[in-house]
């Protein structure tokens, strides 16, 4: 649980607006060093303790895809390359699907009905099959060095597909990072940023070996 007097998450960070593609895209920026672009999934921006401890070494800038969050509708965009599938329901279902201990977090505010609806029908119309054949062929050919990291009760993406990642990429890191679910920067921010952080300045010399390894606590 949030102590007392301690900053929210995400409260260093200050918005900013760019125009690309046609699009008004809002970001989030805080930090400062070499830039860190964050990329958001199917259920939006969201600022996490990982963030902040990020931007401590980073210059962390967090992109809203547009069609989601207060950005316009996107009618435009009709395919993308990553499978994602976006959490539904109340916030404490949504809390019990993304965090291990959602007990530990300040209550999630419901969401804006006409933000998820507009999102829900965005995600629909992006989302193809689980496994994308041409999508997997192209993986098979990245040489650049990946790191996956799965929580180990993560309840919306299946931890075999961090194995199916490692399979697919010949430079791939596979890391579980213990007693974290799909959120893993909210659920285990020092853990998450450690291994990030170590990945990111040695790449080749990362400390995490090639083997499916445990980050325990």
């Amino acid at each position: 649980m949030q102590a007392e007097g301690k900053p929210a998450a995400g409260a260093a960070f200050k918005e900013g607006h760019v125009d690309a593609g046609g699009f008004r895209i809002r970001y989030m920026e805080a930090g400062q060093g070499p830039p860190l672009i964050h990329l958001h999934g199917a259920g939006g921006l969201r600022l996490t303790p990982g963030h902040d401890l990020l931007s401590r070494q980073f210059h962390v800038i967090a992109l809203e895809m547009p069609g989601f969050g207060q950005s316009s509708e996107n009618t435009r965009t009709q395919n993308m390359p990553e499978r994602a599938e976006a959490p539904s329901g109340s916030p404490e279902e949504m809390a019990r699907r993304l965090y291990a201990h959602p007990e530990r977090l300040p209550p999630i505010p419901p969401p804006d009905p006409a933000v998820q609806a507009k999102t829900r029908k965005l995600v629909a119309r992006l989302r193809g099959p689980d496994r994308d054949a041409d999508l997997e062929r192209q993986l098979a050919g990245l040489a650049t060095p990946t790191l996956v990291l799965v929580g180990t009760v993560d309840r919306v993406i299946p931890s075999d597909m961090g194995h199916i990642y490692k399979e697919l990429m010949p430079n791939c890191h596979l890391v579980f990072v213990y007693d974290a679910g799909h959120a893993i920067s909210t659920d285990r921010p020092e853990a998450f940023t450690e291994v990030v952080v170590d990945f990111l300045e040695r790449h080749e010399a990362f400390v995490i070996s090639r083997t499916p390894t445990v980050i325990h606590p």
